[in-house]
């Protein structure tokens, strides 16, 4: 086997079209007055990080919105209440276009979430023998770190934190394969996961340095009467690594194609700086 020297980079194109949607001004337009601010800001991340990664590989996974995933079957209060601006969701659907006209693949099926996918692709890298990049502003991702995979996780403005191993264990106190536990116990509300009751993210780390995992504690005696939801929860936080991703093949992106899509979509700026990366290194 022969052990690719660059990396796989995979993104949660949702992750990161929210925060360009959020952080752009509204008055960013494409053809026909239609939002055009979450696909410029993602464009330009993802441009600026296959910049500064040159990784062999890109695969941008997305969630599919309105389609139940097996975690609201599980729980059908998971991620209750969120909504949408119907701006964001118009550029959600294009998204992924943009990516696949860049040369790069994309991951989207039905009762799957982003976050399958980078689990997917991590674990499918690490088989193969090469290193992965995971680039996510969402915590859950901490469980894929490994000598093998890095989160890459927004901090600020353009700034990204590298996290490994000993990263996750120094913010949370538990080892990433623990996270899935960490969650469950801990809650997540952001997901609207409650969690165990009366328990916090110190209690959580402090039970998971005692009982290993989730099920030790269940076995030991604790929560014997959330046993069955903690199980629930456990679930729904694990990312699914069985996720159908496409062949992650060396790839030599395609900027001229991006860049026309842009131009016919009339974000004229972002075409100019995706022709300019495109004469710059048309062979990248």
């Amino acid at each position: 086997m022969i052990v690719p020297l660059q990396p796989l980079l995979v993104v949660d194109g949702d992750s990161f079209a929210h925060r360009a949607y959020h952080g752009l001004p509204k008055s960013i337009r494409r053809a026909g007055n239609r939002g055009g601010g979450a696909i410029v800001g993602f464009a330009n991340f993802l441009i600026r990080l296959f910049q500064s990664e040159r990784p062999r590989a890109v695969l941008v996974g997305w969630d599919t919105l309105g389609a139940p995933t097996y975690r609201q079957q599980l729980f059908p209060g998971y991620q209750g209440g969120r909504q949408f601006d119907a701006e964001l969701i118009d550029q959600l659907d294009v998204l992924p276009e943009f990516v696949s006209a860049c040369g790069l693949a994309t991951a989207k099926a039905a009762g799957y979430e982003a976050d399958d996918f980078l689990a997917a692709a991590a674990a499918e890298e690490t088989r193969r023998g090469g290193r992965a990049l995971v680039a996510s502003g969402d915590r859950d991702a901490f469980q894929l770190a490994s000598d093998t995979v890095t989160i890459l996780h927004p901090v600020r403005a353009g700034e990204m934190a590298r996290i490994g191993p000993a990263e996750v264990r120094e913010r949370y106190g538990v080892e990433p394969a623990q996270v899935p536990d960490f969650i469950a116990l801990r809650g997540d509300p952001s997901d609207k996961l409650p969690g165990a009751r009366g328990v916090g993210a110190k209690g959580a780390a402090a039970l998971l340095r005692q009982y290993p995992t989730l099920e030790d504690a269940l076995a030991g005696g604790r929560f014997a009467e959330q046993a069955n939801e903690l199980r629930r929860f456990r679930r729904i936080a694990a990312m699914d690594s069985t996720a159908p991703i496409p062949a992650l093949d060396d790839q030599i992106p395609t900027w001229g194609k991006a860049a026309a899509l842009a131009r016919s979509w009339e974000l004229n700026r972002l075409a100019e700086r995706i022709e300019e990366l495109a004469t710059a290194a048309p062979a990248i």
